[in-house]
Formats: structure tokens, C-alpha cells, sequence
């Protein structure tokens, strides 16, 4: 039997019990900003450290990825997993007044990294890549960016993954 001809559910089943971190994506292109929730994340090499991120080709961070270079992966505390929903879908930027590099996705604040990327105030970790490589695989695009920043806000808690939620993401695609 080859993958074409496994059954759709016995593929979407045993990939969904791949363990996978969960995070928040950030991305930006000029003045547009955008956050969107992954499950598939890993890093790819130590020197230079790659982090690795796979986006669907249509969804607007796969855009903003490839047009600004850069992205950033906010990871986020297990116990506060509200926020992969509410960015499930592309996201409403608003501009703090005050002039500065500062505002709100979604309701939830963010900053630039120093790509220029948002960073959510509220992840317990973030990384900041610049994208050095993407290949299209199919139906997603694997962007490679080397980490330029990082940072650390809660190194206590336990961070999300997909078990934590009901969501499910991989598998074969759903028509």
C-alpha cells in the first residue's frame, strides 16, 4: 500500500498524534501585521540556530512572511490557550496613539522585534527569525529563518501544544 492509497482517516489519526508545540506566528509587511496560530514548528540547525515553521500557501502570513523577510514564534503558557483561537483567522492590527512601535492584535498587545515583526507582551517565549530559506512543499511553504532575538518572559510555566486543546491541524486536507 502506498500513502495515496491509506485510508483519510487513519492518515489524519496518526499525524495529529505527532506531539506538536502550539504558538502564535507573527509576521509583517510594511505597515500590515498579521498573527496566526501553528502547530508545526522545530528547529533545523544549531549554527546558526534555524527555527523552521510550515504556513499554508494561501494564508495571509505566508504572504506577509515572504514580502517582509521575517517572522517571529510566541510561545504560550499552557494554562492560556485562548488566544490560538481567536487566530485561527487573519487578524485586525491597531496602532497604540502614542507614536510609539507598540499596539494591538486581535486585543492582545504586541511590540516589534527587532525585524520588525510583532511579539505578543503575553508569550511566555518568543523568537525572532529572519528568513534565510522557503521551499513550497505542497500545499504549505517551510520558511527557514535564523534566529536574530529571542526572549524569555515566564521560564516557569509549562508551554501549549496541541494536547491541550481540542484543535487539530495535519493530516490530509479537508475538502
Amino acid at each position: 500500500m502506498t500513502a495515496a492509497e491509506l485510508p483519510d482517516e487513519l492518515v489524519n489519526r496518526v499525524t495529529w498524534k505527532i506531539p506538536n508545540a502550539l504558538a502564535l506566528v507573527g509576521s509583517r509587511s510594511g505597515d500590515e501585521r498579521n498573527a496566526m496560530t501553528t502547530s508545526w514548528i522545530t528547529q533545523l540547525s544549531m549554527e546558526p540556530v534555524i527555527i523552521g515553521i510550515g504556513v499554508e500557501n494561501t494564508a495571509v502570513t505566508h504572504r506577509l512572511i515572504t514580502d517582509g523577510g521575517s517572522f517571529t514564534v510566541n510561545l504560550w503558557d499552557a494554562e492560556n490557550t485562548r488566544p490560538f483561537v481567536k487566530f485561527s483567522k487573519p487578524a485586525a492590527y491597531e496602532a497604540v496613539a502614542d507614536g510609539t512601535s507598540t499596539g494591538t492584535l486581535n486585543g492582545w498587545s504586541v511590540y516589534e522585534a527587532a525585524t520588525g515583526a510583532p511579539v505578543f507582551v503575553d508569550a511566555a517565549a518568543w523568537m525572532d527569525c529572519e528568513v534565510r530559506h522557503s521551499v513550497n512543499l505542497g500545499t504549505h511553504t517551510l520558511f527557514m529563518g535564523e534566529l536574530v532575538a529571542a526572549g524569555i518572559n515566564d521560564d516557569e510555566v509549562r508551554l501549549a501544544s496541541m494536547s491541550d486543546t481540542r484543535m487539530k491541524y495535519g493530516g490530509v486536507k479537508r475538502h
